[in-house]
């Protein structure tokens, strides 16, 4: 017999539904018997020691990849919307009802049908007293099917003018700066900016007061800045290529134990620290109000573990819009993992150049050439993930803050329509368009 259910069971909360609380964590702790005797025959500071490097080990195996400058502005690009001032929800208990939030409700009331009343004003008609009124018709227009919100309620944000646009990503950007990563990728993306931006004028001559006796000269002031301003990108690209090699390599660790071993725990180890833009295979069959808070639940009752992140409180959180994203292709995965990788033996080939040869003896085109290749990897890197992220975000939805849910409800009843994606545009009349282009132009 089912257990009753709780007066709260049915509150509402924003979409998708929420309720439960967070579960036990899968893994069993050791009891206190357990743990006297374990450590009853070895000295106190060795067992604290141990314990120390044992949750290292683990916080490091878990960590997520810190962001290179191209990687953080890939993950920036394909969020600027869910970085709004609302909350995210978190997920509900398995087989509870997607249903809207309150805050939802008051804003985009009868939403049940796709029919609103639109008002036009009529002739106006003449009183007695001199004063006129006017006819009023109430005509209904029908919402496109485009434009309905998803069966939980959920509409993406509305279409933002070039200003709004603007606005949002200044303020979405000063948030990002005011944090201390976000701070410090700000500090040295503009560093590798003004030292880059130097560097390409001192290349195409735009300082002739420096070519003295001549450019190419090699104790000319154009030839001894280029030589500062090449030393000081290879320090700055050595930051990213030599401080973020300890989590690159672990990750081609786990993808080679994967790929070699066919060892599934390290694919989903990969899923997890890439949560953001990767998704394991089976993840979209997964019920969509499972996230971090009710995983375990879902476990526990004889769910698949071969779709869910390890470990597993790290799996994405339940999609907006009731729908999960595909599952991403393995080879994507591949491709960052090794593009990182050789961004970081690229860059040990460039200091090589760098601080093993002077600027007499280092040849001309050594520099040029490392630099572009490792900016070249990374940048595609960083290209893949941001890609990934926006399809992820534009099929599971982003946070609506309360400003765009009362745009919506005000240009619905004037009738205008907002397409329920994430580009606010009539994807099927703009692939009619392309497929009677290519018509065209074949005839």
């Amino acid at each position: 017999m089912a257990p009753a259910e709780s007066p709260t069971a049915t509150a509402t909360e924003p979409f998708p539904a929420i309720e439960g609380s967070a579960p036990q964590p899968l893994g069993q702790s050791p009891s206190a018997g357990d743990g006297l005797s374990s450590t009853a025959n070895r000295p106190a500071a060795s067992s604290s020691l141990s314990d120390h490097l044992r949750r290292a080990s683990v916080n490091f195996g878990q960590s997520e990849l810190p962001e290179g400058f191209f990687a953080a502005a890939g993950g920036i690009g394909s969020s600027i919307f869910s970085r709004q001032a609302v909350r995210r929800p978190s997920s509900s208990a398995p087989g509870s009802p997607v249903v809207q939030s309150p805050e939802f409700r008051e804003t985009m009331p009868n939403r049940s049908n796709g029919i609103h009343p639109v008002v036009e004003e009529g002739p106006r008609e003449a009183k007695a007293d001199g004063s006129s009124t006017s006819q009023t018709t109430s005509m209904p227009v029908e919402e496109p099917a485009a434009a309905a919100p998803f069966p939980n309620g959920y509409h993406f944000p509305p279409k933002h003018s070039f200003g709004q646009s603007m606005k949002l990503g200044c303020i979405a950007f000063g948030h990002y700066v005011l944090t201390p990563l976000g701070f410090v990728v700000t500090i040295y993306g503009l560093n590798v900016v003004a030292w880059g931006g130097m560097l390409f004028l001192l290349l195409c001559n735009a300082s002739p007061a420096m070519c003295h006796p001549t450019c190419d000269d090699i104790n000319s002031p154009r030839r001894i800045w280029i030589e500062i301003d090449s030393q000081i990108l290879n320090a700055l690209f050595c930051v990213t290529g030599f401080g973020l090699a300890p989590w690159r390599f672990r990750d081609l660790y786990f993808l080679l134990r994967y790929r070699l071993q066919h060892r599934e725990e390290a694919l989903r180890r990969l899923a997890a620290i890439h949560r953001g833009w990767f998704r394991l295979e089976g993840s979209k069959d997964l019920p969509v109000n499972i996230g971090p808070r009710n995983i375990g639940e879902h476990l526990l009752q004889g769910g698949s573990r071969s779709a869910v992140p390890f470990p597993e409180t790290k799996i994405p959180d339940a999609p907006l819009t009731g729908m999960r994203a595909r599952p991403t292709k393995l080879w994507k995965l591949d491709l960052v993992i090794w593009l990182m990788v050789w961004n970081t033996f690229l860059q040990c080939v460039l200091s090589g150049f760098m601080w093993g040869l002077n600027r007499y003896d280092r040849p001309s085109w050594s520099t040029g050439l490392f630099v572009a290749l490792a900016c070249i990897v990374a940048a595609i890197g960083g290209l893949i993930m941001f890609l990934e992220g926006k399809t992820v975000k534009g099929i599971e939805g982003v946070p609506v803050s309360r400003q765009d849910m009362e745009q919506l409800e005000r240009d619905r009843e004037r009738g205008i329509w907002h397409y329920n994606n994430i580009k606010d545009e009539d994807l099927e009349a703009k692939k009619k368009k392309e497929e009677e282009k290519k018509r065209a132009h074949e005839k």
